[in-house]
């Protein structure tokens, strides 16, 4: 066993999170051997129904089994997530390698792009593009990977930037190897690990900026359930069906604070310094 996984093992708040992780990705997974219910189908005798044992999380307006849209909701919200994180690594890793790499005005241009990304508030830019897009979940994934990439653009190059003058690299590079090799092969492997930390870390902020544009109506549409979605069809009865309310947003403090814990816990065991320093 390695050291690091070794300390992410023996931290408790660590290996807390990533069971929260795994439970709500094994939930969003088993949804619909997990509800006898379709997420669709309307009960109009069963209307806005409190929890109990035969809806344990109540119905919403249209006799809806809240449960089984939360369960199908933690699909599309994780989905969100896992894919807006996967653009916007990609699109870092490869500004930053060329940024950290080539360094001179190949930097300066890639570093004042992000810069500028920076100046804009992320959501409102998420806000102003969805409202020019038609409103689905394709388009949300997008847009949420298309504008969050800079922080990843930044780790990237501050890694390759220390790494590019080691003995081992000059060594490649001595062997005749390609710039494509040298950072596919020999920086990249070696300054990973800050990027593994943020896109976990990263997957939480998704997972909140899809569920603020679906309460906004500019998210994942109806009747596809999304806990962003729920919410909104519950602000609307939270006088008298606090459930509707009360259930999905549980499901995204949960869901959040997971990903963030064990974000934290993998950055302090990839590198001990950091939690050496807190102390």
């Amino acid at each position: 066993m390695s050291p690091s996984l070794r300390r992410l093992l023996r931290n408790p708040l660590a290996v807390g999170g990533l069971v929260i992780v795994g439970v709500m990705a094994a939930a969003a997974l088993l949804a619909p051997w997990l509800s006898p219910f379709d997420p669709y189908a309307t009960d109009v005798d069963h209307i806005l129904q409190p929890p109990s044992t035969a809806h344990w999380m109540g119905t919403d307006r249209l006799g809806r089994d809240v449960l089984t849209r939360v369960l199908y909701g933690a699909r599309v919200s994780l989905s969100v997530g896992f894919v807006a994180v996967g653009i916007s690594t990609v699109i870092g890793i490869l500004l930053g390698s060329i940024a950290g790499f080539y360094g001179r005005w190949v930097d300066s241009v890639v570093m004042r792009l992000v810069d500028i990304m920076l100046a804009i508030p992320t959501f409102f830019l998420v806000l102003a593009v969805i409202a020019f897009l038609e409103p689905n979940i394709v388009n949300v994934m997008a847009v949420i990977g298309l504008t969050s990439w800079m922080g990843v653009t930044r780790l990237v190059r501050g890694e390759l930037l220390s790494l590019r003058e080691r003995e081992y690299v000059l060594a490649a590079r001595a062997l005749g190897a390609s710039d494509a090799r040298l950072i596919g092969v020999h920086l990249l492997p070696n300054g990973f690990a800050p990027v593994l930390v943020a896109a976990v870390l990263g997957v939480a902020e998704a997972i909140l900026v899809e569920s603020a544009l679906s309460f906004l109506g500019l998210g994942v549409q109806p009747p596809f359930a999304s806990w962003g979605n729920i919410l909104t069809e519950g602000k609307d009865y939270i006088e008298f069906a606090w459930w509707l309310s009360l259930y999905p947003g549980l499901a995204i403090w949960i869901t959040v604070l997971g990903f963030n814990l064990f974000g934290e816990g993998l950055r302090d065991a990839i590198d001990p310094r950091q939690e050496a320093e807190r102390e």
